[in-house]
C-alpha cells in the first residue's frame, strides 16, 4: 500500500459526477467538499463501515449552499477548510499505520465519526431559513 499522504488541495476528486453542479459554490470548496467524501469513503473502509450511498442533500450541497445567505456560504467553505484540516492528517495517519502492518480499524472509526458529525454540520447550512 501506497503510504503518501493525501493532498486535498490538488486531489482529483474521484466522485465528481456523484456531486453535480459544482459553481454555485467555489470551485475550490466544492472540489474539497467532493475530495472529503473521497477520503472518507477510504477511512470508512479502514473502519469496517458500510459505504455511504450519497444522499440529495450530499450531492445537492454545493447548489443549496450557493443558494443560501452570504454568511452561510463563508461559514461553509470555513467549514470546509477546517474538515480537510481534520481529514487530512487523520488519513495520512491511518495510511501510516495500515502500512505498518497495524490495525487501523478503531482509529479509523473514530475519525469517521468526527467527519460524520461535522459534516452534517456543514449540511444544516444549506437548509432554508424558516
Amino acid at each position: 500500500m501506497d503510504a503518501t499522504p493525501i493532498n486535498f488541495h490538488s486531489a482529483t476528486p474521484l466522485g465528481a459526477p456523484l456531486f453535480g453542479q459544482l459553481g454555485a459554490l467555489s470551485d475550490v470548496a466544492a472540489q474539497k467538499w467532493i475530495a472529503l467524501h473521497d477520503a472518507a469513503a477510504v477511512v470508512a473502509a479502514l473502519a469496517g463501515v458500510a459505504p455511504e450511498t450519497p444522499t440529495a442533500a450530499l450531492t445537492g450541497f454545493a447548489v443549496a449552499i450557493g443558494q443560501a445567505p452570504h454568511w452561510r456560504r463563508e461559514l461553509a467553505v470555513q467549514g470546509i477548510e477546517d474538515l480537510a484540516a481534520i481529514m487530512e492528517p487523520g488519513l495520512s495517519a491511518l495510511i501510516a499505520v495500515q502500512a505498518a502492518r497495524g490495525d487501523a480499524a478503531a482509529p479509523a472509526h473514530a475519525l469517521w465519526l468526527e467527519f460524520t458529525a461535522a459534516r452534517d454540520a456543514l449540511l444544516t447550512l444549506a437548509l432554508p431559513l424558516d
